[in-house]
């Protein structure tokens, strides 16, 4: 825990100045922080948009697309992506007693305790340190209070935007997850489509098809079971939504609910945030 605090410190960045827009048709800003306090998570330092020391989370399901987006506005603002998944899948891959005993945490569906994901970002902040990297979003930490209190302590989040997808759509989704065993590319071939009720939209997602030489190798995860994935999401709202209110309570999260794919989603994000591509 001390590493992660001499690593966090090094993050910290000088008050924002670039407001985002207080008013979106598609985002329920009715439980969001005032316009004041969201105003302030985002630094612009040069005409292009680049080079901005953001300090985000991404919070949501699993499932629900966080590191798609993460990855993206990373991408687009020029700072470092730090996927907890990613790092947890990195250290499966590996030998040793600890990937023995992620992979019993994770075939449960269960969540990571809070000391293995603190030692894993801890190295992954190690090596941003060394590469000169500032800035951050972070994409799966904090899921527990106990997480987010750690990281209030060491360093000024300034956004948390909390992806949201109706529960039927999120576990269609994730069924449908394909991984390519020899590039390693993420696919879909889900094909969601849910008529609105009451007045709501319909949601339309289209499957996210590999190429021709990708088809033949596609893999699931072992963790994309039905069962799985429902014990996930009953573990998630058990213990992750608690964080919701966390940030809610400091002004800092930004609820937005997907309204379809990646395309429709991802423009419509990025106009919630105030931003161009």
């Amino acid at each position: 825990m001390a590493v992660l605090s001499h690593l966090m410190l090094r993050y910290r960045t000088a008050s924002s100045i670039r407001s985002f827009c207080t008013k979106y048709s598609d985002i329920d800003l009715t439980r969001a922080a005032s316009a004041a306090a969201i105003s302030s998570a985002l630094h612009v330092e040069d005409s292009k948009g680049k080079g901005r020391n953001v300090q985000w989370v991404f919070l949501g399901c699993p499932g629900v697309g966080k590191g798609t987006y993460a990855a993206r506005l990373s991408n687009l603002l020029g700072v470092s992506h730090i996927a907890t998944g990613d790092l947890v899948r990195q250290e499966l891959s590996s030998p040793g007693p600890l990937s023995s005993q992620l992979a019993e945490i994770v075939n449960q569906g269960k969540l990571i305790s809070d000391e293995i994901i603190i030692n894993l970002l801890s190295k992954r902040l190690e090596e941003s340190q060394a590469k000169g990297e500032t800035g951050f979003i972070l994409d799966g930490f904090p899921r527990t209070v106990r997480q987010a209190e750690i990281l209030e302590g060491v360093t000024d989040i300034g956004l948390v935007i909390n992806l949201k997808l109706q529960e039927d759509a999120l576990i269609a989704k994730c069924l449908g997850r394909r991984i390519c065993s020899e590039c390693g590319g993420n696919y879909n071939v889900a094909c969601i489509d849910i008529k609105g009720e009451d007045g709501s939209p319909r949601m339309y997602m289209p499957p996210l098809l590999p190429p021709p030489n990708c088809e033949s190798k596609l893999i699931t995860r072992s963790d994309d079971t039905e069962e799985v994935v429902k014990e996930r999401l009953r573990v998630y709202n058990e213990k992750s939504r608690p964080v919701e209110e966390f940030y809610l309570a400091r002004g800092k999260l930004l609820e937005f609910d997907l309204p379809g794919g990646i395309p429709e989603s991802w423009t419509k994000l990025l106009h919630a945030l105030n931003l161009d591509e």
